[in-house]
């Protein structure tokens, strides 16, 4: 059964239950727990080392200098910046953990008639809990606001329209995630790929050769880092005794010591905790840049821009028509054509406008609820009763107060929830409460937990459920008398009482076993294919640099196995000399050998495992086995972490052909059909059978959570293979074709991103809503077992859950509707939490109010989301035929009902949804609803989309274009310049140009571009000798580095290391790019223009036959 490596010393006996001291509550319960480690989070992979830099240096202390100089200059202002997560993009300049102030205890939070039932101050120990920071600089301070109030609609002319011009259009920026300022772009050593040249700085992966991973520092050394490991701290109280809940800061953000508020401000009436750590650069946000002011353990970032009060939104609509204009009067009442492209002015149509300028969003103004900015816009929200819009965005900001409202205005009536989503540096961390043994208060009906919206009564001896209008007793620990206002005198006081998005500490009676520990397995193909590929050698060279990002402590465990058609386990106690091979070689009926010794505590075997990974690709380089054990290796995986869950990652190559869930190779004889458009081509993308979803199935139950990694050169059969992830929780990452050259820059990003991102184990979700509406259906990625929960063995920050709503009753006009997201979890700390997100909305009855608060960004990624849950169960014709009667559907009842305008000869475009035409038409050209491509493409696409965050969707079908021949000429930030419409018409033979929809970048070099331009950027002298292959090299010249910075920018705005791929004219790398120029006519569907017009007929037709 074995195969006998000799073994050596022995390990302290452990189990997986060994527990681990409470983390400090300073600590953000998702982030690692070594000092180092944060500082090394997330970056490119060896991002700009100098080609001569040695590979195989000692990683140095955290904090000192490395055995080599570093390029990369700190950021200006900082002296010891807070470490932080990151995301895909370069590496911080500059990064350590602060060493913490020894704080005092806070003023008692209580009001004067209240006795402390508790200590009001922290243990000894540990930080104060709770500072609140001021807002920073520059908010609320006189300026124009960012938003103005749009006119209610926007109109298309044609050139013979003698109406007034078009309105500006004030559309969000394309597709960019929120961000307010970034880091420099730090250098990091980096060996070059093998054919660099010399002088340059590589910006892919590193070249190792067999048996050789890289080892030496990956960060520039901390400036003035203080040595040593921050202050020890206790746990946070749990006692059974207490009854006052006991708050600290934690997940979502930073920690803030700061004032207590600009001048004229009292002192906010509670205070948050300083972390020790920052949050995650991931999100898009770099660390601060200017000194810290006394008591403030972490500052606010410096903003970019104007920072601007959004604009308010008034609850009575403007009268319409306000700017219109007419399209095409050559289009009469029955429709007819009449060649109306060519009178149209293409720069009237509506496009994507960025705007530069934060937004200071408050979620509640005067009492009510304000329209969120859109997603893709920079913002800083202040949470002042609503929970942030990252966390939760409705389609609509007002609920119609009937279904045949809702149904009368086309729109869709959805919740998108994000629970994990990353928050700006400057917006206030999310409150952790603790009610001790007792747990949160709830209302006994509907279980719904306290928020700001629950009513109290009777001098607050009874409160009033927001969600289902039951009155309850407040527990006799919770009593507060009442103010004048009404309102508790402590609401202040309390975050559950006057925050959106809060943070209960779970009891006992949450748990229904002790909170699983972290649990890692690595499993990596190591078929023929993969060896030969260099699949296998960059699995194993990405795991060995990312075991040192996983957490430290006795909590966290490892295990590792490879397969090809037989399962190969390895004993990594720290017992033996170096690694036993334990061969499984039955895949039809798999066990695990020794359980209790395939997964090991990662402080006992961190040596073993890192021989072991120099070792693999060298064990099976002979391998001469093409088939692959997939699901086997997945079953004998869970069956090792059966008792604790956990996550399993998976590296796979070839389609899984032997064992559990073998496959076969669908895609040929299906070719045919999808190029020829046959209506039964969808069923290629459903599964090919049930046993990946059976097996997912009972992962999701005992909490195992998968992950895969595709890192192939042909068909897979993602249809099949994704529904393990999906189900569990998990995702599909896809490097197709993948290369050796370029690829292993994007998997070691992608992995990296994957373990050191905020998330969450064993969760269990559920949204509630007011009396009047009901949950319709969850979407996304988790297992459902009971039609009110969704189960999650794996939820993280990139993760967004769609929820669609119905009516159940009529609502009160001028009330408003509350809904509320909790999401049960365990921290990779082992605590259990409850994460409840909570928003209120104003019903209104009447249509034009929905259309104002329409919400585009979200009502296009519900579309997109729905399109892609057809995708294997519809016929792509009907799929865009129903897209593109939703958008028709929409303009026509705005048109209908909402317009003034009597002109047949006008299209009318709510200013809310103006963007929905072009989006629509986006989408219908899109990857996975072209007829043409192939199988695993579509299928990944639909995936991906499932759990695609609102940010990135509009960007996922509308790519980002920017002119990259000129930098050189503009100014020296790396921000992004102004973005360029979709059409073939701007691209110019004499340009360069990038094109990226956060997942892939395309760099277009025209055939007349000049020389000089191509050597500084590429180091070519021709467009012939552009590589198929490519590897972005910084050159020694200001236009190289410029490139660079700019590539590291996007890859940070999109939280993605998008891979980079050379285009010219004349061959596939050009059609590819000239595909996503959407706004052109195509095989893939109509120009926009062309859509327009047909929109208008459409809307004729229903408008004449009504």
């Amino acid at each position: 059964m074995a195969a006998l490596v000799p073994p050596g010393a022995p390990r302290p006996n452990e189990s997986n239950s060994n527990q681990a001291p409470a983390p400090p509550p300073n600590y953000y319960p998702n982030s690692q727990t070594n000092p180092g480690s944060l500082a090394d989070n997330f970056h490119n992979m060896n991002l700009n080392r100098p080609p001569s830099m040695p590979n195989s240096f000692p990683r140095p202390p955290f904090g000192q200098s490395p055995p080599f100089p570093s390029s990369a200059p700190p950021p200006t202002g900082i002296s010891g910046a807070p470490p932080q997560f990151s995301r895909p993009g370069p590496p911080p300049a500059s990064i350590t953990r602060p060493n913490m102030p020894s704080l005092g205890p806070p003023p008692s939070a209580l009001p004067p008639n209240m006795a402390p039932m508790r200590p009001s101050g922290p243990p000894v120990g540990q930080p104060s809990p709770l500072v609140s920071r001021p807002p920073p600089p520059g908010v609320g301070g006189p300026g124009q606001p960012s938003h103005r109030p749009p006119p209610s609609n926007t109109v298309i002319s044609s050139g013979l329209s003698s109406s007034s011009a078009a309105p500006p259009l004030g559309a969000p920026p394309l597709g960019a995630r929120p961000s307010a300022t970034f880091p420099p772009s730090g250098s990091s050593p980096s060996m070059p790929p093998p054919n660099a040249q010399s002088g340059t700085l590589s910006n892919g992966p590193p070249a190792f050769a067999q048996n050789n991973f890289p080892g030496g520092p990956r960060f520039p050394p901390a400036v003035n880092a203080p040595q040593g490991p921050p202050p020890s701290v206790g746990p946070p109280p749990m006692g059974a005794s207490v009854q006052t809940p006991y708050m600290h800061s934690v997940p979502g953000g930073p920690g803030f010591l700061a004032q207590s508020g600009p001048p004229g401000q009292s002192a906010p009436p509670f205070q948050l905790a300083s972390q020790g750590v920052a949050p995650p650069s991931g999100s898009p946000f770099g660390p601060p840049t200017w000194p810290m002011q006394a008591g403030q353990g972490t500052a606010p970032p410096p903003i970019t821009g104007q920072l601007q009060p959004p604009r308010m939104f008034g609850m009575v609509p403007p009268p319409p028509n306000q700017s219109m204009t007419t399209i095409s009067p050559a289009i009469g009442q029955t429709g007819s054509p009449a060649a109306t492209q060519s009178k149209i002015d293409p720069n009237q149509i509506p496009r994507p406008v960025p705007n530069s300028s934060v937004v200071l969003f408050d979620t509640r103004q005067g009492n009510q609820a304000t329209l969120p900015p859109p997603a893709s816009s920079e913002f800083i929200a202040r949470d002042t009763g609503n929970c942030s819009p990252r966390f939760m965005r409705c389609t609509i900001g007002q609920i119609p107060c009937t279904a045949d409202l809702l149904n009368t205005s086309a729109m869709q009536l959805a919740l998108l929830v994000q629970p994990f989503a990353l928050l700006h540096p400057s917006e206030e961390p999310i409150q952790v409460v603790d009610f001790g043994e007792s747990g949160p208060v709830r209302c006994s009906r509907c279980k719904g937990y306290i928020n700001p919206f629950m009513k109290f009564i009777d001098q607050g001896r009874r409160f009033i459920c927001n969600l289902c209008g039951f009155t309850d007793e407040t527990p006799r620990e919770y009593h507060c008398n009442l103010g004048p206002d009404g309102r508790r005198r402590d609401a202040d006081e309390r975050p559950e009482l006057c925050r959106g998005t809060v943070e209960f500490v779970a009891s006992k009676e949450y748990m229904v076993r002790d909170p699983m520990p972290a649990v890692y397995f690595f499993l990596i193909d190591v078929s023929m294919n993969a060896i030969q590929t260099g699949a296998t050698a960059a699995a194993c060279s990405a795991i060995s640099q990312v075991i040192s990002d996983l957490p430290e402590g006795p909590r966290t465990f490892v295990g590792i196995a490879t397969f090809d058609t037989t399962i190969h386990f390895y004993n990594l106690k720290r017992a033996l000399q170096q690694p036993l091979m334990l061969i499984v070689p039955d895949v039809q009926d798999v066990y695990t050998p020794l359980e209790s010794d395939v997964i090991v505590q990662l402080s006992e075997c961190r040596q073993h495992l890192e021989l072991l990974l120099e070792s693999i690709p060298t064990m099976f380089q002979s391998n001469r086995t093409t088939e692959s054990a997939f699901g086997a290796a997945i079953k004998a995986a869970f069956m090792a972490m059966k008792n604790t869950g956990g996550k399993i990652l998976v590296f796979q190559s070839v389609l899984p052909s032997i064992g559990i869930g073998a496959l076969s190779a669908r895609e040929a004889e299906g070719r045919t059909n999808i190029s020829s458009g046959d209506k039964e081509a969808h069923k290629l993308l459903q599964p090919a059978d049930m046993a990946y979803k059976t097996m997912a199935i009972e992962l999701a139950e005992y909490q195992v959570c998968v992950d895969v990694f595709l890192t192939t050169q042909s068909y897979i059969d993602i249809a099949s293979i994704s529904v393990i992830a999906r189900t569990t929780g998990g995702q599909v990452y896809y490097y197709y074709p993948f290369s050796v050259l370029s690829d292993p820059a994007k998997l070691y990003n992608d992995l990296r991103w994957n373990i050191t991102r905020p998330q969450g184990f064993e969760a269990v979700m559920r949204v509630r809503c007011s009396q009047g509406i009901q949950v319709q259906e969850y979407h996304g990625n988790f297992c459902k077992r009971i039609p009110t929960d969704v189960d999650l063995p794996g939820i993280d920050c990139d993760k967004t859950i769609m929820v669609t709503l119905k009516h159940d009753d009529k609502l009160q006009d001028g009330s408003e509707c509350a809904f509320q997201c909790a999401l049960l979890y365990t921290t990779i700390f082992g605590q259990r939490r409850i994460r409840v997100s909570t928003i209120s909305l104003p019903c209104t009855s009447m249509l034009n109010n929905l259309f104002r608060s329409a919400d585009l960004d979200t009502q296009f990624a519900c579309f997109l989301k729905q399109a892609a849950a057809e995708v294997p169960s519809s016929p792509l014709l009907q799929i865009r035929e129903r897209i593109t009667n939703l958008c028709v559907n929409v303009l026509l009842s705005y048109r209908k009902y909402c317009a003034t305008v009597s002109s047949s000869g006008q299209l009318i475009l709510p200013e809310a949804l103006k963007l929905l035409p072009l989006y629509t038409i986006a989408l219908i050209k899109s990857t996975g609803l072209r007829t043409e491509g192939r199988i695993d493409d579509r299928s990944f696409w639909a995936n991906h989309v499932s759990s695609l965050p609102i940010p990135l969707a509009v960007p996922l079908v509308y790519p980002r274009m920017l002119a990259i021949h000129n930098l050189d000429t503009q100014d020296g930030d790396s921000t992004p310049g102004t973005p360029i419409p979709l059409s073939s018409e701007h691209v110019s033979e004499e340009g360069i140009y990038l094109l990226e929809n956060g997942e892939d970048c395309l760099i277009y070099v025209g055939n007349l571009v000049d020389r000089d331009i191509l050597q500084q950027l590429f180091g070519i002298s021709s467009v012939d000798e552009i590589p198929a292959q490519f590897v972005l090299q910084q050159y020694d010249n200001p236009t190289s580095k410029k490139l660079n910075d700019l590539m590291n920018e996007i890859r940070r705005q999109r939280c993605s290391y998008l891979r980079l791929r050379l285009c010219k004219k004349g061959d596939q790398s050009g059609m590819l790019f000239f595909s996503n120029m959407i706004e052109d006519k195509s095989s893939n569907g109509p120009s926009y223009i062309e859509f327009l017009v047909h929109v208008h007929r459409q809307i004729q037709i229903k408008m004449s036959s009504s």
